[in-house]
């Protein structure tokens, strides 16, 4: 009975994955279009208390409201409502052979792909942690760093309205240890910004220029506030291993100029992952090693 229970976990665990999966597609599209939006406002708001009296005062663009519920998806070449039998996760992609059915044009791969990744990755978190408040906890690190990569990919931006909630998120999860002591996610959220504060600060002094962002900071401060201090280590190494590979990779092959920034929070994200399932593996055969 007990893996039978487990199995339905599992199952059910993966087709959420693929529901939630879709939701994702929206928060990655519409999230950094309604910072931008709050952003626009913020600068009209401010250039009309600063404006003098006399003259034209700057107005915010007047646009259609925008959330992560409303309005319904639509097609971004032609306009389409994409209606809800268009909408099902992978399976509609397939039948409409990746192309809108209005217009013809291309639907990008990620869609499905971020789709698929969703639900292998909360189906094996409900096969690796079970019937526990650590799978919950689970999908909802998954499902954030997912968020994570892909904004960060498109815009450089890693947002403060998940980040944030993750760090704190993560150390109420911990208050009985679900995934490391209390003590250790709170040492964790702090070493974890400072790492890269540090970092930041002494590259910015040696050589004037920026070489990560805020939200780096945030993200691996959310990181040991899920999983404690004691995995800081692994997750900084994975990510800057992977970071430099890939950086490499892209000069050599794609011409990508050194002075191009590359996002590093997929490779925190990547890192961060590797270290929820696997991290104190790692860490007992590295110190078996050492």
């Amino acid at each position: 009975m007990p893996y039978l229970d487990t199995a339905t976990l599992i199952v059910a665990c993966t087709i959420f994955g693929l529901v939630f999966g879709s939701f994702l597609n929206v928060v990655i599209h519409r999230l950094p279009l309604m910072m931008e939006r709050d952003w626009q406002a913020q600068c009209a708001e401010f250039a009309a208390q600063s404006a003098p009296s006399v003259g034209a005062v700057p107005q915010a663009p007047s646009l259609a409201p925008l959330s992560l519920l409303a309005p319904r998806s639509r097609c971004p070449h032609c306009g389409r409502q994409i209606r809800a039998v268009e909408n099902i996760p992978i399976l509609s992609y397939l039948l409409l052979k990746g192309r809108c059915k209005g217009c013809g044009q291309s639907i990008s791969l990620r869609y499905p792909l971020i789709e698929a990744v969703t639900a292998l990755l909360f189906g094996y978190a409900a096969w690796r942690y079970g019937t526990t408040l650590a799978t919950l906890g689970a999908l909802t690190f998954i499902a954030a760093l997912i968020a994570l990569t892909c904004i960060d990919f498109d815009t450089q931006l890693l947002p403060d309205d998940i980040t944030l909630p993750l760090i704190w998120a993560g150390l109420l999860l911990n208050l009985n240890g679900t995934f490391a002591p209390l003590p250790s996610a709170v040492i964790g959220a702090a070493a974890g910004y400072l790492a890269l504060w540090s970092i930041y600060w002494l590259f910015k002094l040696a050589t004037g220029k920026e070489g990560m962002g805020y939200g780096d900071f945030k993200l691996l401060a959310a990181i040991g506030a899920w999983l404690g201090w004691q995995l800081l280590p692994v997750v900084i190494l994975l990510s800057s291993l992977v970071g430099a590979v890939v950086g490499i990779a892209l000069m050599v092959l794609t011409r990508h100029g050194r002075d191009v920034p590359i996002p590093f929070g997929p490779y925190l994200a990547a890192a961060g992952l590797i270290a929820l399932f696997w991290g104190k593996q790692i860490n007992q055969t590295y110190l078996g090693v050492m």
